[in-house]
C-alpha cells in the first residue's frame, strides 16, 4: 500500500471540504487504484488529507492525469502558504487498516530508532489493543525513508479516544513501543472529517 499525507495551514476550510467532495465526482472515478482518502482539520487550522492506493506505482498515474493536475490547482488555493507532502510507499496496516466510520483521526509523525524492532513492538501491542481499546477502529504505519515514519489512528470518537490513552501509561508493550522512538513525535488531532 501507498499513502500520501499532505498538510499546510488551511485558508478556507469550507472550501477544502468542497475540493473533496468535488475530486470524489470528478477525478476519483478514473483512480486505479485508489483505496480510500480523509480529511480533516486541527484546532489550529491545519489541514491534512491523507491518501491511500494499492501502491506507488497507481499513485503516480493518478498525480499524471490532467484532471488530478487541475484538482489540485484549484485545491492549493485553499491553503495559506506552503504545503507539505509525505510519500509513504511501504505501508502496515492494524486492527483492519483505515475506516470511514472514525469520528476522529490521529497522525502521529516521527523517527524510529530500529524500525524492524519498532514494528515487532508495534505488533505485540496490537494483541493488547484489541482487549483494551475499543474505540480504535484500525490504524495504518507509513514509512518515508527507513526510519521516518506517519502513523493514522482512526477512533470512534475523541472522547473515547482520549480515556483509552490514560489505560496505557502503564502498559509495558506501550513502554516497549514507545522507547522505539527517535526523540518527541508530532501529533496531529483530526476533527470534522470527510472520506472520498
Amino acid at each position: 500500500m501507498f499513502m500520501q499525507v499532505i498538510q499546510g495551514r488551511v485558508r478556507d476550510v469550507d472550501g477544502l471540504r468542497r475540493c473533496l467532495e468535488d475530486w470524489r465526482r470528478d477525478v476519483q472515478p478514473g483512480a486505479t487504484g485508489f483505496l480510500g482518502s480523509t480529511m480533516g482539520v486541527t484546532p489550529d487550522g491545519t489541514g491534512v488529507l491523507i491518501a491511500r492506493f494499492a501502491d506507488a506505482a497507481a499513485a503516480q498515474v493518478n498525480s499524471d492525469r490532467p484532471e488530478q493536475g487541475a484538482w489540485w490547482q484549484a485545491t492549493k488555493a485553499m491553503f495559506d502558504g506552503d504545503v507539505s507532502f509525505i510519500d509513504c510507499d511501504d505501508c502496515e496496516v492494524m486492527l483492519g487498516g483505515g475506516s470511514y466510520e472514525a469520528g476522529f483521526v490521529q497522525v502521529i509523525s516521527g523517527r524510529s530508532k530500529d524500525r524492524e524492532t519498532m514494528l515487532a513492538a508495534g505488533q505485540d501491542l496490537e494483541v493488547d489493543l484489541r482487549e483494551s481499546r475499543p474505540e480504535i477502529l484500525g490504524g495504518i504505519i507509513g514509512w518515508a525513508g527507513d526510519r521516518d515514519f506517519v502513523q493514522v489512528i482512526y477512533f470512534v470518537d475523541e472522547q473515547r479516544a482520549r480515556a483509552g490513552e490514560q489505560t496505557m501509561g502503564s502498559n509495558p508493550r506501550m513502554v516497549e513501543w514507545s522507547q522505539m522512538l527517535e526523540g518527541q513525535p508530532t501529533f496531529l488531532d483530526l476533527r470534522d472529517l470527510t472520506y472520498a
